[in-house]
């Protein structure tokens, strides 16, 4: 069945794909995710997320190709659905989202780390979109967010040719933002998301916005957008809270209002 377990340190929630050997998605932790990720959203106590794989061999290596076999196209849909809807939740999460990839990261795998905000692997992960190799393609983003990091040439290369690459190829490329040893991904991605905490929550939901929405929105539009935010959080009381600490040299105390 699969599941997505998940504790708390601090305003870190640190959920871990569980579903022995490979951590594959199913219809139960595709939905999970999903449930998951809402109600930390609702959690005002909660600034980011960290998402891993069990075990030290696997990220995840995403769907089961067993579900497709006979070639049943409800089973298809309801699948693609059931990815969409995780991954571009995940996606719209408030907070950071931040991947720990200490293994192999394959299809569906890749494309949960793609749908995150920041990207570390450890040095021996693999990763691939190898949908097109089985006569399927990646459907829970793949293309498309593939594209938005690594440039139409790269996406490409791992879609169409069904390259297969390392953690230094894949940071080289732009496709994780760092790498660290073996062993140190989740350890690493709680560091950085511990960073997190030190930033107001309603400016970091706002300027993830914007960054996001420049993928799509023209620069014309997403400029004068960008100002109005900030006039915006003069609304909040993290905005008062930030800067006084800061003047008053004291640690900030947010109510991520």
């Amino acid at each position: 069945m699969g599941q997505v377990l998940e504790r708390i340190e601090g305003h870190t929630a640190i959920l871990t794909m569980s579903n022995p050997p490979a951590n594959t998605w199913t219809a139960e932790s595709l939905q999970a995710l999903k449930a998951k990720v809402i109600a930390l959203n609702e959690n005002k106590e909660i600034y980011a997320l960290v998402i891993t794989g069990e075990g030290d061999k696997f990220f995840s290596a995403g769907a089961d190709l067993k579900l497709f076999a006979d070639g049943d196209k409800a089973v298809a849909g309801d699948m693609a659905k059931h990815f969409g809807e995780a991954f571009e939740t995940l996606s719209a999460f408030r907070g950071v989202s931040i991947a720990a990839i200490n293994g192999y990261a394959m299809g569906g795998g890749l494309e949960v780390a793609l749908a995150c905000d920041i990207r570390i692997a450890e040095e021996q992960a693999q990763m691939a979109l190898p949908e097109a190799t089985v006569g399927l393609l990646p459907c829970a983003g793949g293309t498309q967010n593939l594209a938005a990091l690594v440039g139409e040439g790269w996406a490409k290369r791992l879609i169409l040719c069904g390259e297969r690459i390392d953690a230094t190829k894949a940071e080289k490329i732009g496709l994780v933002e760092e790498v660290v040893a073996q062993g140190e991904g989740l350890s690493a991605a709680i560091a950085l998301a511990a960073k997190v905490a030190k930033q107001s929550p309603s400016s970091v939901t706002a300027c993830k916005a914007l960054i996001q929405v420049g993928r799509t929105m023209p620069r014309a539009l997403a400029l004068p957008r960008e100002r109005e935010l900030f006039v915006r959080l003069f609304d909040t009381q993290d905005q008062a809270e930030g800067v006084n600490a800061f003047l008053n040299k004291r640690p900030a105390v947010w109510k991520n209002s």
